[in-house]
């Protein structure tokens, strides 16, 4: 019995296959075209009670079997009209008696009239409507999708969650796709029918006058009942289906059925009723119109607006209180909550927590940030996220995004392990011109400092936007200017985002890739936490890690000789002088700031060793003079918008870096060794002791 109910819906699709090559009795055919009926008007009342299309998402299947099965219902009626002089069953007599009532021209055209409204007013706008659906769904889903990964960057919504909202709307864009093309089939069976209408009708006159030898009238007068009889007992049911396909397309989700919410928002406006009947109430007024029916309908429209403007004045009265009650109970709620709360000693640690980046806002910025009122910081955190990843090959922690209220209004913070790196401020309503070297003309503004690079800028007022680009002003919107603040301090500390965790998901990620390297690497070779540190001091240089096989591969090469580090580190450096040279260079060239003989050799001199590893010991005149020799070249990069690059050989790059990281962090060091043999590069400083 379960395997029978289990394939009932395919037996059923083969029973009406066979519809269409076996004869049906007059019996038989009754029961099909009552069970047609039924099926129909099953489906329209569970279209009307559903709260969002998913929920009926087989309508589409249902379509195509049931058209199927009116088709052969259609087949058996024409088989028998045509051949058994007109009897066609109880049913299709029945309906044809009761619509024509003598009159053939009458009873013709009211069903000349249902299959017109069926196909030109239900039928081609529910295929419009499903039309513009699925390519609107369709639309919708990239930006549907970056919500659900910006929900699930923001903690607002856990993998799970993110997991089945992308499956919905994956079966929306499937549904709406499926009701653009079940449409069709419903204005194929209209057109069907009129042809099987034709048929019954100018094949039942033919056959009845030449083989049955009627007269003209007496053919009129039966098969006219049975075609009609035939098209409305196919009609009924074919509008039906209509009826239920534009519902489904036209409804939006909701929470609740159609009767609820057609019941709910007709009787919010009691205004809307009450003029209406007052309309009506003022045609009585024109000569000829029948009275009594005009004035019972108005009287009707205002009784009832009255009666349920007077009901919402008295719920309006009644919810505040009810509404100071439930808040009242909430609060108590909430009392016993953070008691129950503060006795549990273990609730102490959710405390002590500590993200790895927040960002926080003034209140004038949480429009920028809520998606709810337009914002779009978390949409584009998203897309620096999955970029980021791609350049650099490190995955950033979700940012945590929230309100402080002991910020001023326009101002934001960024934190890193729960404690400030950067601060900013921003005004709304305002764009940022950053000052080119020369501008044509000076324009008006609120003098400012870019946060993100520190250039010199003016906050300007919209209508002023295209007159600074004019001068040769830079304009970039409030948003774009804390994210990009954002971003750039991210990649500044990332390196102190890489964890012990994350180390092992790229550790694991690999061992996907290359099994046999992750097992030759750890824990033979080093540890999760030395391989942690490589990957560290390259992430702090702003090389990327992208490239896991040929880093693993080089420390497993490096660590047979040397087991420092620093060393091992360089290793890897010059097996990624692809990926340097194509990150530092600009067009096969590169301007550098390099070293002076005396001076590579005085640093490599002072190299002392001591128990935490090699270190430079140079005396602290010497130190400042070559601080101060290389604020002075810096200056030149000014005018090339790059980043200063020194180069030095690789022995003392590493040294070199760690005596100049804490005065010019932006300044990036490299050895000739790192740089690919075809680049030309022009020393634009030299820096001599």
């Amino acid at each position: 019995m379960k395997k029978i109910l289990n394939n009932a819906v395919s037996l059923i699709v083969v029973m009406v296959v066979l519809l269409l090559i076996i004869p049906l009795n007059t019996f038989l055919l009754d029961v099909m075209i009552i069970l047609n009926i039924s099926i129909s008007l099953i489906i329209l009342l569970i279209s009307m009670n559903i709260k969002e299309p998913l929920e009926f998402s087989i309508f589409p299947s249902m379509l195509l079997i049931t058209t199927l099965f009116r088709i052969g219902i259609n087949i058996g009626s024409t088989r028998n009209i045509l051949g058994n002089s007109g009897n066609a069953g109880a049913v299709i007599k029945s309906m044809g008696d009761f619509v024509l009532q003598g009159n053939v021209v009458v009873g013709f055209v009211i069903f000349l009239i249902i299959v017109l409204v069926q196909f030109i007013v239900i039928t081609k706008g529910a295929e419009r409507v499903a039309e513009v659906a699925a390519r609107f769904t369709l639309d919708a889903m990239p930006g549907k999708q970056m919500a659900i990964d910006a929900d699930l960057s923001a903690g607002l919504i856990d993998e799970q969650q993110a997991k089945d909202r992308r499956y919905k709307i994956q079966k929306e864009a499937d549904f709406y796709g499926a009701m653009d093309g079940a449409t069709k089939i419903v204005k194929g069976d209209a057109v069907m029918s009129l042809i099987i209408t034709a048929v019954n009708f100018i094949g039942g006159a033919v056959i009845g006058m030449v083989q049955g030898g009627m007269s003209f009238s007496e053919v009129l007068g039966v098969y006219s009942i049975a075609t009609v009889g035939d098209g409305l007992v196919s009609q009924i049911p074919a509008l039906l289906i209509s009826t239920a396909t534009g519902m489904i397309v036209t409804r939006a989700v909701s929470d609740g059925s159609l009767n609820e919410d057609a019941s709910q928002q007709f009787m919010g406006q009691p205004r809307a009723i009450m003029m209406t009947g007052a309309v009506l109430a003022v045609l009585l007024l024109i000569p000829g119109m029948p009275k009594f029916q005009f004035g019972v309908v108005s009287l009707a429209l205002l009784l009832s607006g009255w009666q349920l403007m007077r009901r919402m004045g008295e719920m309006a009265e009644v919810q505040p209180d009810a509404q100071a009650l439930e808040m009242e109970a909430i609060q108590q709620e909430q009392m016993m909550a953070a008691e129950s709360d503060f006795k549990d000693i273990n609730s102490v640690y959710s405390l002590i927590t500590v993200e790895p980046i927040e960002m926080e806002f003034g209140y004038s910025l949480i429009p920028l940030v809520d998606e709810s009122s337009g914002g779009k910081m978390i949409e584009r955190i998203v897309i620096f996220r999955r970029q980021y990843a791609q350049d650099m090959g490190l995955v950033i922690p979700s940012i945590r995004l929230r309100d402080s209220s002991s910020l001023n209004t326009n101002q934001y913070v960024i934190k890193i392990k729960g404690e400030e790196v950067a601060r900013g401020e921003i005004l709304v309503d305002y764009y940022l011109a950053l000052e080119p070297m020369n501008p044509e003309k000076q324009i008006d503004g609120i003098d400012t400092i870019e946060p993100a690079y520190g250039i010199p800028s003016k906050w300007i007022t919209v209508d002023k936007k295209e007159m600074a680009e004019i001068y040769g002003y830079t304009v970039i919107d409030p948003l774009s200017v804390m994210l990009t603040h954002l971003s750039e301090t991210v990649k500044r500390h990332a390196y102190e985002l890489l964890n012990r965790q994350e180390v092992v998901r790229l550790i694991e990620n690999m061992q996907k890739q290359t099994p046999e390297l992750v097992g030759e690497l750890i824990p033979g070779v080093i540890s999760y936490g030395n391989f942690q540190k490589i990957l560290t001091n390259l992430l702090k240089e702003g090389i990327p890690i992208k490239d896991m096989e040929t880093i693993m591969e080089t420390v497993i090469d490096s660590s047979m000789t040397v087991k420092d580090i620093d060393s091992i580190t360089e290793n890897v450096r010059i097996a990624l002088k692809r990926t340097i040279t194509r990150k530092f260079c600009d067009a096969g060239s590169m301007k550098v700031i390099t070293l002076s003989t005396e001076l590579e050799k005085s640093i490599i001199t002072s190299l002392t060793a001591g128990d935490q590893g090699v270190y430079l010991a140079l005396s602290p005149e010497v130190i400042q003079t070559v601080i101060t020799k290389m604020g002075e070249e810096i200056r030149k990069f000014e005018d090339f918008h790059q980043n200063p690059i020194v180069l030095t050989s690789q022995v003392v790059r590493v040294h070199f870096y760690h005596l100049i990281e804490q005065f010019y962090p932006n300044v990036y060091v490299l050895s000739f060794n790192e740089i690919n043999n075809n680049i030309q590069i022009q020393a634009v400083g030299n820096i001599t002791v």
